[in-house]
């Protein structure tokens, strides 16, 4: 089994919708041949809990908008650490960046193959890494 149309078509959406609000390191797993509760994953993160708000906000809205799809569940919304958007055939994980890097959630999914993202997306690889070390940067200019 693989990935529906319908799934990548959100997939894109959802990845552009992040994009387009700075997330960092966006990337969607095709997820179908070992999980039968959804075809994929898609992981962004971004450096603060205000960010990973406005992310999952453009992503609901984007996807209700433009593809008539409303999550069945939206979880961790208070803390906005990590929120977790479940549209069954796809799940978004918007992660503030500390807990991008504790939970590691590529590991958990490195074999399942990688589905192609628009080139908004796939360009925000890297990001979280760049990031951090412009904010070291100028920690070390501060001091």
């Amino acid at each position: 089994m693989t990935v529906t149309d319908r799934s990548n078509e959100l997939i894109n959406a959802a990845a552009q919708a992040a994009a387009d609000k700075l997330a960092h390191d966006i990337i969607a797993y095709d997820v179908s041949e070992v999980l039968s509760i959804t075809d994929a994953f898609l992981l962004a993160s971004a450096p603060n809990d205000r960010q990973v708000k406005s992310i999952v906000d453009e992503i609901e809205e984007r996807l209700n908008k433009e593809l008539g799809a409303k999550p069945v569940r939206r979880e961790g919304d208070r803390e906005a650490r990590w929120v977790l958007l479940d549209y069954v055939d796809i799940v978004v994980h918007v992660q503030h960046s500390e807990e991008r890097v504790f939970y590691a959630l590529e590991r958990l999914w490195k074999d399942c193959p990688e589905l192609e993202l628009p080139a908004d997306a796939a360009a925000t690889r890297g990001k979280a890494e760049e990031h951090a070390r412009a904010e070291g940067d100028e920690d070390g200019e501060l001091s």
